[in-house]
């Protein structure tokens, strides 16, 4: 059972030396309501509102291309990575000092678009998709952003195909968000493309409320579900799950 803990703030009229109240401050005429916790002293407050994750999910503004890029999903029906995560992503991309990112599922540029803010001018983004009709739609973001043609290499394709053609260890970041039903596969290629220090990223992690569920155990469910836990449990990673948009599972490999 949590304790709460009450801390009353005692009324003074005078500071501790003696001297009188500088003007500026007028000494309290009353007592100080008390501040309660209502959680265990030891434990940090957990996020519990709507409100408090909406105002996380909205802390920095999505600019005209990445509003127009969503447009674009909305019209052929894909559903993006949200503002919250898309943040992280260009976060992570100029930690790492990204020269070399690949993707799958390219949609229509949303999160390519806040990977290659966060990269070095000189970077060059790998985007993998299916629909050539979505990457040709990513392509107008890119291009609308002000991005050179040679910033960004669009593949179509399925990602388990093209995964293993690509370089090993020739990445600083990988980001996916494919095939859910993939993710197992698509960790095992991630490994290989990152270089040691590099990140990789599983957009859905949360997939909906869906993964702490022990309940849910349709396929996709099941198959992120099961990649946040091999890799929580696997030495050659260090990993965290950030609870924005519909979860943000990032792991770091280790040299």
């Amino acid at each position: 059972m949590c304790r709460s803990l009450t801390l009353h703030l005692r009324e003074r009229t005078e500071p501790p030396d003696g001297s009188p109240f500088p003007s500026t401050v007028p000494p309290p005429s009353r007592r100080v309501a008390p501040i309660v916790w209502s959680h265990t002293p030891t434990e940090e407050p957990t996020i519990t509102t709507a409100a408090s994750l909406a105002f996380a999910e909205d802390h920095l503004s999505e600019d005209d291309h990445l509003a127009a890029a969503r447009q674009r999903a909305d019209e052929v029906g894909v559903v993006p990575i949200g503002p919250g995560a898309g943040a992280v992503l260009s976060f992570l991309a100029s930690a790492v000092q990204a020269r070399a990112v690949a993707e799958i599922g390219t949609g229509t540029g949303v999160s390519g678009l806040w990977l290659l803010r966060g990269m070095q001018a000189d970077g060059v983004l790998t985007s993998v998709d299916l629909e050539a009709e979505h990457q040709r739609l990513a392509r107008e973001t890119f291009t609308e952003a002000g991005f050179a043609p040679q910033r960004f290499r669009l593949i179509a394709g399925a990602g388990l195909d093209v995964m293993p053609r690509l370089t090993d260890a020739g990445y600083d970041l990988v980001f996916l968000d494919g095939d859910k039903v993939e993710y197992g596969e698509y960790l095992e290629q991630a490994v290989r493309l990152v270089r040691p220090g590099g990140l990789i990223a599983f957009d859905n992690a949360l997939w909906h409320d869906r993964v702490a569920d022990p309940s849910q155990r349709d396929p996709e469910t099941t198959a992120i579900r099961e990649v946040v836990q091999r890799v929580a449990t696997d030495d050659r990673l260090r990993s965290m799950l950030v609870p924005l948009g519909d979860g943000l599972l990032v792991a770091q490999l280790l040299s």
